[in-house]
């Protein structure tokens, strides 16, 4: 970890490893299994562009901490943004008014846990200062105009955060970060014959400020002009059940919502989710193995260490088809008897954390992605989906597509619109026949995951899959047009 990393909240707050003790004495002065301490310094900024202006921008500054006292699966919580010793005593009593039993013993020392390098925590290289936004979005700009007569409007946005942590547990451990995020989102509209398309791409996640090389930035605004341009051809495909191929990359959305949170623990421990009792069971074919990974470098989910002060790490919940593993925090690992799996995330410190995923996606398979779309026959192609729906425990979807083809005769045919996707998460996972060899990941640093009022930055990646059948709503004759 580089020095100016190391001891940050001492440096700037004074805190150090007695004043932790001191409240975390007050924590458990009740009694309770643990607790822990979260402090918190982030720094948010972004900047807007529209109608060729950088004429927006807003900042964030985030400062406090949380204490968690915990008894079996119930939470005590205080949270102050006062960093005074007597405040913050106040907050960790308020906690410890959980339970009113014997004062349960802090561990006599820290031990501190270390980087793992899956993104930089040098502010130096991360940061990314507001006024060095300005160039960037000017220029995407004129490169969105300058890629097609038929764009009419361009608005991009810029946005970065620093996120400093620092963790302290009654059971001795001591875990710090600073984990950079940002994104470089652009929409653009297109026209022609009166018709009207709008489309975008970003590019983003734990990333240093060199990501957004000139290079980088005529890459978005190419990618999200030639998405906006696909769409003034697109139709709609018929309505019914259909075989669907899930295009490499966005479409793992869908892996995301409608069944990746059915793997997480606290829904499993409290029985909500269709996958509580399923646990070594067959719950897909022998090609689906599926991982949540905080691991990965760069990627808007990746961890070095939880809210808890777990390590990042990642973690297989469905391997070769069976049921084996669920997202823990420390509660939830707790309850099974298993080992913390470095899910245990929170939003800021108001927040207590609670099992959430990180980057989650599907293992590659073998097959050429072309085959895929050969056996589907007729059907419909999904490069990506957009505002979903989810009913969290039992796994029903409806997600709009916002990019995708038609399926004729095995082969891709015309882009469509205006359809959504329907099913089950559960069944969905059943029903993938078999998996393509292009494994992609999201590339940017916008998708936040909400959970009980929490949203979190998370990824997810798919390679293309087969999948039996999904319901499309379109409309009734095919290859219509809106």
């Amino acid at each position: 970890m580089p020095a100016e990393i190391e001891g940050y909240f001492k440096k700037e707050f004074g805190i150090d490893a007695g004043l932790c003790r001191r409240l975390l004495e007050r924590a458990l002065s009740r009694g309770g299994d643990f607790a822990d301490l979260f402090f918190e310094h982030t720094v948010k900024d972004w900047a807007g562009l529209e109608d060729g202006k950088v004429d927006r921008s807003r900042g964030e500054v985030i400062l406090g901490v949380g204490i968690r006292t915990v008894k079996g699966a119930q939470v005590g919580y205080g949270f102050t943004q006062d960093l005074r010793e007597e405040a913050m005593l106040a907050a960790a009593a308020t906690a410890a008014s959980l339970v009113n039993q014997a004062a349960r013993p802090v561990a006599a020392g820290f031990t501190a846990r270390r980087h793992s390098g899956f993104y930089s925590t040098d502010p130096a290289r991360a940061g990314i200062a507001l006024e060095a936004k300005i160039p960037a979005l000017k220029s995407v700009h004129g490169l969105c105009l300058g890629a097609s007569p038929l764009v009419s409007k361009v608005t991009a946005g810029f946005a970065s955060s620093l996120r400093r942590i620092l963790v302290a547990t009654s059971d001795g451990v001591l875990a710090e970060d600073c984990a950079p995020l940002s994104n470089f989102s652009v929409q653009v509209v297109v026209e022609k014959g009166g018709r009207r398309e709008r489309a975008g791409w970003d590019l983003g996640g734990r990333r240093e400020a060199s990501t957004y090389a000139p290079a980088a930035v005529e890459g978005l605004a190419r990618r999200a002009v030639d998405r906006a341009l696909v769409l003034l051809e697109a139709v709609q495909p018929p309505s019914g059940t259909f075989a669907v191929v899930l295009g490499p990359g966005l479409s793992g959305v869908l892996l995301h919502e409608a069944i990746g949170h059915g793997l997480e623990g606290d829904l499993n421990r409290t029985g909500a989710s269709t996958y509580a009792s399923s646990m070594g069971a067959r719950v897909a074919g022998e090609g689906v193995t599926i991982v949540d990974d905080a691991t990965l470098e760069g990627a808007p989910g990746s961890l070095h260490c939880d809210d808890e002060g777990t390590p990042g790490q990642r973690t297989v919940v469905v391997e070769k088809g069976m049921l084996t593993g669920y997202l823990h925090d420390r509660i939830s690992a707790g309850h099974y008897g298993a080992a913390p799996t470095g899910n245990g995330r929170r939003q800021d410190f108001t927040h207590e954390p609670i099992p959430r995923m990180r980057n989650t996606y599907l293992l590659p398979g073998e097959a050429a992605p072309e085959d895929l779309v050969r056996e589907a026959g007729q059907g419909i192609y999904v490069e990506d989906v957009a505002n979903g729906q989810v009913r969290i425990g039992e796994g029903d979807f409806s997600f709009y597509v916002s990019q995708g083809r038609l399926i004729e005769n095995g082969r891709l045919g015309a882009p469509i619109k205006d359809v959504n996707i329907m099913g089950n998460g559960p069944r969905l996972l059943a029903d993938i026949v078999r998996v393509g060899n292009d494994l992609a990941h999201y590339h940017g640093g916008g998708g936040l995951c909400g959970k009980n009022g929490q949203l979190v930055p998370v990824g997810f990646g798919m390679p293309t899959c087969l999948v039996r059948s999904l319901t499309v709503g379109g409309v009734q004759a095919q290859g219509g047009r809106p």
